[in-house]
Parts: C-alpha cells; structure tokens; sequence
C-alpha cells in the first residue's frame, strides 16, 4: 500500500529554509533548496515571446540572436548557474541543438547569445535554466 503526504508548505525544523534530501545509497544529503531551478523560461527565436517560464518577468530582445532574461525575483548575487539551449534549423541535416553563450549575468537578470557558425542568428527556441541563491 503507498503512503501519500500532502501539505501546502514544507519546513526545516532546524532552519526554516533548509531540508535536506538523503540521496541514493544513504551515503549523502541535497539541500532541497539548493538543488532546484530558480528560473527559466522557453522563449520563442525571435525573443518576442515567452512560451512559459517560472520567476521571470519578461524577455528583452537585445539584437539578433541575443537577449536577456529578466527576474521577477532577483538573484542574491552575480554568481549562480546559468545554462542555455537553443533550437535551431541547420540546411544540411534539419533541426539542430546548441548550448549556447551568456554574458553580464548579473542579479536582476540574465543574456542569452546565440551563434550559428560563428555569428549571431536568432534560433527557432531558446531555453534558459538558472540555479543559484535568490536574494
């Protein structure tokens, strides 16, 4: 028989913020905080659209193939995670995936770059993850 726990909020008993996960093996914990995805966001290529997206606000289109991603709720600081993937057409085999660039990461924000053999193009999706401490 499963058991099924359900609760509207979770709380450390030593520090309010903090639980910890014990992983795989029993030999190590995750703070479950730390281990989750502060923001991210499913833009569209042209960055005029956000498709979906958790703790951001909008998406600026900065030029071709760039833009930046801007938080509804800051980071603590300029030192988190910041992964990007986009989708993209190549001519010769179809679809084609990238990681991508970043740049001036800062609190309140994020850039995404796009380079398609060595230049700026605007790709078909962007996707953008960020972990990390918010503020």
């Amino acid at each position: 028989m499963a058991s099924i726990l359900k609760v509207d909020a979770l709380q450390g008993v030593t520090a309010a913020g903090s639980i910890l996960v014990t992983g795989e093996g029993n030999s190590t914990t995750t703070n479950l905080q730390q281990g989750l995805a502060k923001a991210w966001s499913h833009v569209n290529g042209a960055g005029t659209t956000i498709n979906d997206s958790l703790n951001v606000a909008t998406y600026t289109d900065s030029g071709t193939g760039q833009g930046y991603q801007n938080y509804t709720n800051n980071m603590n600081s300029a030192f988190y995670c910041q992964t990007n993937f986009s989708q993209w057409t190549d001519p010769a085999s179809g679809n084609g995936f990238s990681v991508d660039g970043a740049g001036n990461v800062e609190t309140t924000r994020c850039r995404h770059l796009h380079y398609e053999n060595g230049s700026l193009t605007d790709p078909q999706q962007r996707f953008i993850n960020i972990q990390g401490d918010l503020a």
